[in-house]
């Protein structure tokens, strides 16, 4: 088993996977594979995995959802879809957790709490500005903006797909500025002393360090809930979820309708709203749309 989960590593790499990506899988699968034991590979032992998992309580649906695809792309690997199971199902939320969704005012708190660092001061203002996964704060080069088209939109690449990032005008002459103030030649412009590109993981730890000084939520704060804040802001603005999906980067609208769902608060007021009309007519002078 150990000498198949290392040929499975190599394969993930064939396939140009992410290294969070690859962390992730291996992690599910040696946990996998601990429970399995010296005993031999068997549907039985998959479900009974898959339950074990649920019974612990540990994990989320959603969670337990994420590992059985970890393990399905291990057991493709080994030859075994005789042992697949499927996937918990999940009926879905009309709204996203309250207690997980940043607002824009915690967001403009985060970021007069950054300020004395200007380095995470302008990549907040990046990551929320342009809706960018954290995987392509790397991207974000001397050479990429000197080459930019149209002056506004700069070459990422990720899950093996290129496209262009569009970069509002203010936005783009702060980073030229940061360019030019911290005399970067070449290279990342988010990068650390030794001038490699800053990682997902120094990126997560610094924002979580100024959830105190914010007064935010640590729950609230980690690189991929401002992609869901751009997102949601501009679904509000334009309604367009074609376009926000192009720019996002999403092969599916499906994917993009996750990131644009509103809080429970925001729903039950909707719905109250909605009551009033329904039970008072005229008398009741808000509209849904107020």
């Amino acid at each position: 088993m150990q000498k198949s989960i290392a040929g499975f590593e190599e394969e993930l790499r064939r396939q140009e996977k992410s290294e969070f990506t690859i962390d992730k899988y291996l992690r599910d699968i040696r946990l996998f594979v601990g429970f399995l034991g010296e005993r031999e590979l068997t549907k039985e032992l998959t479900v009974s995995f898959k339950a074990s998992l649920i019974e612990s309580g540990r994990y989320a649906d959603s969670s337990v959802n994420s590992m059985i695809a970890s393990l399905r792309a291990y057991l493709k690997y080994l030859g075994r879809p005789d042992c697949y199971v499927d996937n918990i199902r999940i009926q879905e939320l009309p709204f996203s957790p309250e207690e997980r969704s940043l607002t824009l005012k915690e967001y403009h708190r985060l970021l007069d709490a950054a300020k004395p660092d200007r380095r995470l001061h302008l990549l907040l203002q990046v990551m929320f500005c342009t809706g960018i996964r954290v995987s392509e704060v790397k991207f974000f080069t001397v050479e990429a903006f000197q080459k930019r088209l149209d002056h506004a939109r700069i070459r990422v690449n990720c899950k093996k797909k290129n496209r262009g990032v569009l970069v509002a005008e203010e936005l783009r002459r702060e980073i030229d500025r940061y360019i030019r103030d911290n005399k970067i030649k070449s290279g990342p412009i988010f990068r650390t002393g030794s001038g490699k590109p800053l990682d997902r993981s120094t990126i997560w730890r610094q924002m979580k360090n100024l959830c105190g000084k914010a007064g935010v939520s640590p729950g609230k704060v980690f690189p991929h809930n401002l992609r869901k804040l751009f997102a949601r802001l501009f679904y509000e603005q334009t309604h367009d979820i074609v376009q926000l999906a192009c720019l996002l980067g999403h092969s599916s609208i499906n994917t993009t309708k996750i990131y644009v769902k509103t809080t429970e608060n925001e729903v039950r007021g909707r719905v109250e709203k909605l009551a009033r009309v329904a039970l008072f007519g005229k008398r009741d002078n808000t509209t849904l749309s107020a």
